[in-house]
C-alpha cells in the first residue's frame, strides 16, 4: 500500500517557533556583529565551523547555547526575555547585523521566480553552454512519450518519466548532501557504499529510525543494481553526504538545518536536497536569513533544492509554497502523479517575489528504500519529488562540471520538459535528465 508521507496538517498554520532567534550578519563583519550582540545582551556566542564535531554542535544547540555559523554569516541566539529584548536594540545599533528572525520548527515533508532573477546575471556567461547542452538533449526529450511508462519491472516510473534510466551519467564526482532524518546504514543497498554522515540531533546518531531520510536518499542516490528490482535511484555514482537534521520523530529546527547546510558547504557539496520545511500562510514573506544563505551558497557553487510542501487539497484548496522552499534562490519542487497531473497535495506558487514553484517531479507512488519491514516502500509527497531533482542536478553537473551554483540552477530550469499545466503549479516543467 502506498503511504502518504505528509507529516504536517493540511491546513496552513502560523509558524511554530522555538523562542530562539536567527541573526543574519554581514559576512565581512561577523566578529563585529557578534561583539555587538554580546555587548547589548550579555550573551556570548560560540563560533561553529564545518570541521567541528557534529555531535558537539548538536549538543550546544540542545543545551541552549548561542552559536555563530561564521561561514554562513548566521547566528542562533538563545537568551532570556530581557536578553531577547536587548537583542532588538542591538539589531538597530550594532554594526554588521542585517536582520533578526524567530527560529522556526521544521518537519519532514512527505504527501518565474526570484531564483531566475538572481541567475539572470549568469546568462551571458553560460548561455552558449546551455544552448549546447539543450541541443544535445533535444532528441532525448522529444522521444519521451506523453504518458510516463507505468511498468516498473526494471525502473521506477519516476526514473522513466525524467529520463534518468537512459542517462549515460551517474553523478560521478559530484558531492550531494541530503539533509533529513538520516539514513539506514544497515540497508542492503547501502552497506558497501561510502557515505559521509553527520547528526545534528542531540542524543541521536545518523541511523534513521523514522524512514523519511532513507527514502529520499534512495531516490536521489540509490544504487544502479539494488538488492531487489526495480532500480529507483537517480545519481547512483554521486558521493553521498547524509546529514541528520530532523529527529527520529521527523522534526527539527532552523538551527539544526543551518548546521547541516554549514556542514555540507564545508565539505564541498554542490547540491543540497531538503525535503523538509514549515507551512506558510498566504501573504507571508520568505525568510531573509535563508534567502541570503542560499544566495551566498550559490556564489560559492552550492545549490539548495527543497520541497514545496503538501498543504494543498486540490481542487478545493491550493496553499502557498512553504518555508524555506519559498525563498527566491532555493529551487522549489512540486509533485506530479503518474499521469503527469499536479498531485492533489502539492503547494502552488501563489506569491510574487519568492514563493514560486520552480520545477516539478514524480511525487506519487514513488518506490524507494526504507529502513523497516520489506526494506522498500511507496510514498507520496513533494518530499519524494525533491530528490528526483537533486539526483538529476548531479547528472547535469557531471556532464557540465563548470556549471556549479547559479548556472546549475539555470540549466535545471531550462532543461525541463514543458507540460500542459500552469507554471503556478509546475514552474518550468518536469525535470529531465541529460
Amino acid at each position: 500500500m502506498e503511504q502518504d508521507g505528509t507529516l504536517s496538517g493540511a491546513i496552513a498554520r502560523a509558524p511554530e517557533t522555538t523562542g530562539r532567534y536567527l541573526v543574519l550578519m554581514d559576512q565581512d563583519a561577523v566578529d563585529e556583529a557578534a561583539r555587538g550582540v554580546n555587548d547589548a545582551t550579555g550573551v556570548s556566542m560560540s563560533a561553529v565551523s564545518a570541521s567541528d564535531a557534529p555531535q558537539d554542535v548538536a549538543a550546544a544547540l540542545a543545551a541552549g547555547a548561542s552559536v555563530v555559523f561564521a561561514e554562513l554569516g548566521v547566528a542562533v541566539f538563545a537568551g532570556d526575555p530581557e536578553q531577547t529584548r536587548a537583542l532588538g536594540g542591538a539589531a538597530e545599533r550594532a554594526g554588521g547585523i542585517i536582520v533578526v528572525e524567530p527560529e522556526r520548527m521544521v518537519h519532514a515533508i512527505a504527501d518565474d521566480g526570484g531564483l531566475a532573477s538572481y541567475l539572470r546575471g549568469y546568462r551571458d556567461g553560460v548561455s552558449q553552454a546551455v544552448e549546447r547542452v539543450l541541443a544535445e538533449q533535444a532528441s532525448l526529450r522529444a522521444s519521451v512519450a506523453e504518458q510516463p511508462p507505468l511498468v516498473e519491472t526494471e525502473y521506477t516510473w519516476g526514473l522513466q518519466a525524467t529520463g534518468a534510466h537512459r542517462s549515460q551519467y551517474s553523478g560521478r564526482g559530484v558531492r550531494l548532501a541530503v539533509l533529513d532524518t538520516g539514513i539506514d546504514l544497515t540497508h542492503p543497498d547501502f552497506l558497501t557504499r561510502p557515505i559521509a554522515t553527520a547528526s545534528f540531533i542531540a542524543g541521536e546518531d545518523v541511523q534513521d529510525a523514522h524512514g523519511h531520510g532513507t527514502h529520499c536518499i534512495g531516490t536521489a542516490c540509490g544504487p544502479l543494481r539494488p538488492a531487489r528490482a526495480p532500480r529507483y535511484g537517480v545519481a547512483y555514482g554521486a558521493e553521498l553526504y547524509a546529514g541528520k537534521v530532523l529527529s527520529n520523530q521527523g522534526s527539527g529546527s532552523d538551527g539544526g538545518i543551518l548546521a547541516g547546510i554549514n556542514w555540507a558547504l564545508g565539505n564541498g557539496c554542490a547540491i543540497i536536497s531538503m525535503s523538509l520545511g514549515a507551512a506558510a500562510q498566504l501573504g507571508q514573506s520568505f525568510s531573509v536569513v535563508y534567502e541570503t544563505v542560499a544566495r551566498r551558497l550559490l556564489a560559492r557553487g552550492s545549490l539548495i533544492i527543497a520541497a514545496a510542501g503538501n498543504e494543498s487539497a486540490r481542487p478545493a484548496r491550493i496553499n502557498p509554497v512553504g518555508h524555506p522552499a519559498n525563498c527566491p534562490s532555493i529551487i522549489a519542487v512540486g509533485a506530479l502523479d503518474q499521469q503527469l497531473a499536479v498531485a492533489s497535495f502539492s503547494c502552488g506558487g501563489l506569491a510574487g517575489q519568492g514563493g514560486q514553484i520552480d520545477l516539478a517531479a514524480p511525487g506519487v507512488g514513488v518506490l524507494s528504500s526504507w529502513p523497516h519491514g520489506e526494506r522498500y516502500i511507496r510514498l507520496r509527497g513533494t518530499s519524494m519529488a525533491t530528490p528526483h531533482v537533486a539526483g538529476i542536478a548531479a547528472l547535469l553537473l557531471e556532464a557540465n562540471p563548470a556549471m556549479r551554483g547559479g548556472p546549475l540552477g539555470w540549466l535545471l530550469l531550462q532543461s525541463a520538459r514543458r507540460l500542459a499545466q500552469p507554471a503556478r503549479d509546475i514552474g518550468a516543467g518536469l525535470v529531465q535528465a541529460p
